[in-house]
């Protein structure tokens, strides 16, 4: 039977960013005899990978993860440098507002809304928490503008629970590479989690993100440095760029 995209399901995502340039890998996706060497490679190049935000505890995490929402790690942790010198509590946010929050993060996309869902956040954090992050699902999907996504980014990263969240990194990696093929994040994130033996559970995310992030690229996936390539479904592997000549005549030394 060839093989087919799963049916479109999942709840919470926006998928269609994600989905548009993807295109299912060759017939069969990765075979499970090669997940675990697939993981293996990635662990044996990074083998303690990390997030790229910078944070001090969850709760300045929770932030981080909000405001990098349709925008970079590095803008985030510019912006992030300066308020967390000056609100790193749900308390001291609250108390800086709306209006200060946004003076700290007009750099960052959707700034307004984001300034709206992180005071909002933090109150309901004093209201239900008593000011702590939880470490559950369901009460970090309730916080304003955490979703999915979002939740399992806090729970791995502050909690070291299991969770697999997929980024538009992650997502691409799982669909090219035939590892976990989807047309939507929630549907990559449960083949990932069948799929993912327990040992790399806990850092398979940072695995994907960062692989995607640096080489298995948007536009170009840099497949001649990649630790995966003999795995990988993808079949349009790129070669290394020809070298040029090192160093180009200089035309004063030749007229």
């Amino acid at each position: 039977m060839p093989w087919r995209f799963p049916a479109q399901g999942g709840q919470g995502y926006t998928t269609g960013i994600m989905a548009k340039h993807i295109k299912p890998p060759p017939e069969p996706p990765m075979p499970d005899a090669d997940v675990d060497e697939f993981y293996a490679r990635l662990a044996a190049v990074n083998p303690a990978p990390a997030s790229e935000l910078v944070y001090t505890d969850p709760y300045t995490l929770l932030v981080a993860v909000v405001l990098s929402a349709q925008a970079t790690d590095v803008s985030v942790n510019r912006a992030t440098e300066r308020l967390f010198q000056v609100a790193r509590t749900p308390a001291e946010m609250v108390a800086l507002g709306e209006e200060g929050l946004r003076s700290h993060i007009r750099t960052i996309g959707l700034f307004n809304a984001k300034a709206r869902n992180i005071i909002a956040l933090s109150q309901a954090l004093l209201d239900r928490h008593g000011g702590a992050v939880p470490a559950d699902r369901a009460a970090l999907e309730a916080l304003p503008g955490v979703g999915r996504k979002s939740a399992n980014v806090v729970l791995n990263v502050a909690f070291g629970q299991p969770t697999i969240a997929v980024d538009t990194h992650a997502f691409r990696v799982a669909n090219r590479t035939g590892l976990a093929p989807g047309r939507t994040p929630r549907e990559v994130e449960d083949r990932l989690m069948a799929r993912t033996p327990d040992p790399w559970c806990r850092h398979a995310h940072h695995w994907l993100i960062l692989h995607g992030r640096y080489v298995c690229k948007a536009r170009r996936p840099e497949c001649f440095r990649c630790v995966v390539r003999a795995l990988c479904r993808y079949p349009a592997k790129t070669e290394a760029p020809a070298a040029g000549p090192a160093h180009p005549p200089d035309p004063a030394r030749t007229s």
